[in-house]
């Protein structure tokens, strides 16, 4: 998951705490190690190495497109699983090196979901296009292993993949979890830090990942529609919701909503804490 992983688990019994440890790591891996574009013989890198051919999927896949797809259309096209190629012509790595409008009109042309053909058997990607399960897979991971979790004990548990987390319940003497929320700016900043029942909490922000030129910061949120990042969105944006990869994909979306980010997720009575 490129990031720092952890199970907490309050029990005194090591060897549950061991057997969830094992099993939680190999449920995250193989999700890892299916939907990666990072491995080469991945699922993921299968069908981007297909060059228009049919690639067979299964049942998990065919609900992940399906979620990707409500996540266009909510988004109006703004958060589209195709946008990976623009890491082509976008490096976030706190230099700025700023890209042409020409050189990300090029790349462009290679993303668009509605392209995109699949049904519950198989899918058929446009050649030169990609999928990137990066904005929804850890989140998925997540929610699955609270549900493996779920399934073997009642013990309060909570799953933190790299800052997006879930648990199945408060703590044993009814208190919450208490999660801090780094501030993007770090040095002489405070931490939030949210009380957490059950449920899960996700952020989407710039605080090690933007561009920086003459002045102008550059987050590594891109509109699909535009190929350019998304204008006065806040540094930082953590969303609560009853599942992870609800709550990702709010926060996500909140932020592509630019200077209206919060009033997005107040519309919607949707529970946040929005840094600026």
């Amino acid at each position: 998951m490129a990031s720092q992983c952890e199970v907490i688990i309050e029990t005194s019994d090591p060897a549950l705490a061991k057997q969830l440890g094992e099993q939680v790591s190999t449920e995250v891996w193989r999700i890892e190690d299916k939907y990666s574009r990072y491995t080469s013989d991945s699922l993921c890198s299968q069908i981007n190495q297909s060059q228009g051919k049919p690639i067979a999927i299964d049942d998990e896949t065919f609900a992940l497109l399906n979620f990707a797809d409500t996540c266009y259309q909510l988004s109006d096209g703004v958060f589209d699983i195709t946008s990976g190629v623009l890491r082509k012509v976008w490096c976030f790595d706190c230099s700025d090196n700023i890209p042409t409008a020409l050189a990300i009109a090029k790349v462009m042309e290679n993303v668009g979901w509605h392209k995109i053909k699949y049904d519950n058997r198989q899918m058929i990607l446009p050649i030169n296009m990609e999928i990137d399960f990066g904005g929804i897979g850890k989140e998925y991971a997540v929610d699955r292993a609270i549900v493996l979790i779920n399934s073997v004990t009642e013990q309060p548990v909570l799953v933190n993949l790299g800052g997006d987390l879930a648990t199945n319940s408060s703590r044993k003497n009814g208190q919450p979890w208490q999660v801090g929320v780094e501030h993007p700016g770090f040095v002489d900043k405070k931490t939030i830090v949210v009380s957490l029942f059950k449920g899960a909490l996700a952020t989407s922000g710039d605080a090690k990942r933007f561009l920086e030129k003459n002045g102008q910061r550059y987050s590594h949120i891109l509109n699909a529609k535009t190929g350019w990042p998304i204008e006065h969105a806040p540094r930082s944006m953590t969303v609560s919701a009853p599942q992870c990869i609800q709550a990702g994909i709010l926060a996500t979306l909140a932020q592509m909503q630019g200077e209206n980010a919060e009033q997005f997720l107040v519309e919607q009575g949707i529970k946040h804490w929005a840094i600026r």
